[in-house]
């Protein structure tokens, strides 16, 4: 049978049996967590990417790991966020899935509610210091499966100099307040704002928190984004496009390392992560020697900085509990979350660490962690993995075609409850 990620749609959202067989009964069929960590366990991480990622993991990471306990050996798989899904499902169907894996945020209540993640202990965290907001989505109905390592923000950079040439003295504070700064900043060829330059999924997320409204009912058996204020946060764009302050068409892919429309002055704001940073420092440093760059919560009726990130999770079927739970808590200990953050230049989940110098040195780091309490999450039901991968199809005719925002965000709220119901 050929698996593709149609297939593991179908197993993660439809429920279907035939992936799914060896895992569905749940965390007591693997191995305990109890007596002594030993053994040989996988880990599967879509973090800790290219040669210096695997030279942190396997050059100071790890050797700390099986220092602790020698009697574990550790085998890794890399990989992408890209094929991660599929990764999964594969070793799923193969029953050889592994005893440690790393995934998103939003990720947890799919695999949880199939039985695929072993429950965690509440002692796992008690020792940390973690912001509510950040430690939620590692939980499913109330029960901690997962613990936060790196986490990606979504926030507003804006070049200083173009605001006060045009003598705006701070960031919007309204949705009404954006649209009428980005018309004032639109110049030639540049652009007031690009909000395209992360995925449109995110994108439109961040404007759907800040607008007030949320993605699921708490129980998330329901789409709550049906209703004016996600189709605000889809109309938005629009009226940027016509007003002329946006263009769908004139995005850069920041994410990929390509030189932003921000850094090239071609956009006065820009809706991005604390990755940027990266880019500045490596691509343009004159932007920060000349403290030209500045980042503000994005703020409709409430301000929302969409974060997501990696979580470390213990496979339920894992035959080395005490082994896999052991290698959980080292891949989220302090050190090595902060070590992990530095070699991607993103987020360290850990509210203890933003004290850091790490932290206080990248300007889009630091605030992005000194606005975690503002942290919105995307996912939310179990039937995430299906949803998630209908929002941009189905929201990008709203937006490059005439397509209303109403209707596209009617149908999205159909597939999703579609999907939901199959749950």
């Amino acid at each position: 049978m050929e698996l593709t990620r149609r297939s593991l749609l179908a197993a993660l959202g439809a429920g279907t049996a035939a992936a799914l067989t060896g895992c569905a009964a749940g965390s007591d069929a693997g191995g305990s967590a109890d007596g002594p960590a030993q053994g040989e366990i996988s880990l599967l991480t879509p973090i800790y990417e290219g040669a210096d990622g695997k030279r942190l993991l396997e050059g100071k990471i790890l050797p700390a790991f099986r220092k602790k306990y020698p009697d574990v050996t550790v085998k890794v798989d890399y990989t992408t966020y890209t094929q991660l899904n599929e990764k999964i499902t594969t070793a799923l169907a193969g029953g050889l899935l592994p005893d440690v894996l790393m995934m998103g945020v939003g990720w947890i209540p799919p695999f949880a509610a199939k039985k695929v993640l072993a429950e965690l202990p509440e002692s796992l965290v008690a020792g940390h210091d973690y912001e509510d907001r950040v430690l939620e989505p590692s939980r499913y109905e109330g029960k901690l499966y997962a613990l936060p390592t790196v986490m990606a923000t979504r926030l507003v950079a804006y070049r200083k100099d173009h605001f006060a040439a045009a003598g705006i003295k701070r960031p919007p504070e309204t949705f009404a307040e954006l649209r009428a700064m980005a018309k004032e900043l639109t110049k030639g060829d540049r652009k007031g704002i690009d909000p395209f330059s992360i995925d449109l999924r995110q994108c439109w997320e961040t404007f759907l928190y800040a607008a007030g409204g949320s993605l699921f009912s708490a129980d998330g058996k329901k789409p709550a984004f049906t209703g004016e204020r996600g189709v605000e946060a889809l109309q938005i764009f629009k009226d940027l496009q016509k007003d002329g302050s946006a263009d769908y068409g004139q995005k850069t892919e920041g994410d990929a390392g390509a030189t932003t429309n921000l850094q090239l002055g071609k956009a006065s704001m820009m809706v991005t992560g604390s990755g940027l940073w990266k880019q500045l420092k490596e691509q343009s440093p004159d932007l920060i020697e000349k403290d030209l760059i500045g980042a503000f919560v994005l703020r409709g009726r409430k301000p929302a900085m969409l974060t997501g990130g990696t979580l470390v999770c213990q496979s339920a079927r894992s035959q080395h509990g005490a082994a896999a739970r052991a290698l959980v808590s080292h891949l989220a200990a302090p050190d090595n979350v902060l070590a992990a953050a530095k070699q991607r230049e993103t987020v360290p989940g850990i509210t203890s660490l933003r004290s850091s110098s790490y932290v206080k040195g990248n300007e889009l780091v630091d605030f992005s962690v000194r606005n975690l309490d503002k942290a919105c999450a995307e996912g939310g039901t179990p039937a995430w993995m299906e949803i998630r991968e209908k929002i941009k199809p189905t929201l990008e005719p709203a937006i490059v075609g005439g397509r209303s925002a109403a209707s596209a965000i009617a149908e999205l709220g159909e597939l999703a409850q579609s999907a939901i119901s199959r749950i």
